[in-house]
């Protein structure tokens, strides 16, 4: 019998359900991982948005972090809402001497517009964080912010791609959510020395968006950490996605998440 691979989540909680720690286990275990977790915050909040975050000792996320990695064999990880300068230098710390693959969500702002890392720790987001992601996955925004230059064309992509990469990581996912397209939503993964790659996908009409980019980051954590090649595992996540997207649904007021269950065939 062949075991689930573990794959580690370091993000914050959300109570709603639907976003950080709790989405990324869902996404995991639907997808045949056995996923863990290091939670850097807890916020409250619901469809409605953020109403409040409670972030524990550095030092504390540090201990859940070494004991995690003590005792259990990790095949990949994600980071989603690290929310601070010191949390993030711990994370780093503690990841410094990975031997599986890691992705970097550059968690910044929530759905809602409630910031979720602090101002002050961006700074060490780049200069801790960036060398160690063999895949970081900004959107639009944190693209823009990352890059340092707003991005609106094909070309700007391009651009704010290499100067991304310029930073570290070992390849680039440009979400494409925050773009407008026909009908089409194209991500952009990038690789140094190369050009670009668009992945297309059918743009899914629906509210039901929170959450989305931890999905995606936990889906290709997951792909990596079951043994696929990195395009490989980005495109099998955007089509995950995809399908609990499409059938998403409302749970409570406001925004919905993504539906994770969606591929499972044993729902009534």
């Amino acid at each position: 019998m062949t075991h689930p691979p573990c794959i580690l989540t370091i993000a914050g909680s959300d109570s709603g359900g639907g976003a950080g720690i709790q989405a990324d286990l869902k996404t995991m275990t639907v997808l045949g991982g056995f996923g863990m977790s290091v939670i850097t915050a807890l916020t409250a909040q619901n469809g409605l948005g953020v109403t409040g975050i409670h972030a524990p000792d550095a030092d504390f996320v540090g201990l859940q972090l070494s004991t995690v990695l003590e005792g259990f064999p990790v095949a990949a990880a994600k980071t989603g809402m690290l929310f601070s300068a010191p949390i993030i230098e711990k994370m780093a710390e503690g990841l410094a001497g990975k031997t599986f693959p890691l992705v970097v969500d550059p968690v910044s702002i929530s759905q809602s517009g409630h910031r979720l890392l602090q101002e002050d720790a961006v700074e060490a987001l780049v200069r801790h964080m960036l060398p160690l992601a063999d895949l970081l996955t900004p959107n639009r925004p944190e693209a823009e912010m990352l890059a340092g230059m707003p991005i609106d064309t094909a070309t700007d992509v391009h651009t704010a791609i290499d100067r991304i990469l310029a930073k570290g990581p070992r390849a680039v996912l440009l979400k494409g959510g925050h773009f407008e397209g026909d009908g089409q939503l194209v991500d952009w993964l990038g690789l140094p020395g190369g050009t670009p790659v668009a992945l297309p996908q059918p743009r899914v009409n629906t509210p039901n968006n929170h959450g989305t980019g931890c999905t995606l980051s936990a889906a290709i954590a997951t792909f990596l950490g079951l043994g696929h090649p990195l395009r490989e595992a980005v495109v099998a996540a955007q089509q995950y996605l995809n399908r609990c997207l499409a059938e998403s649904y409302t749970p409570g007021k406001g925004f919905g998440p993504p539906n994770h269950a969606a591929p499972c065939q044993c729902r009534g």
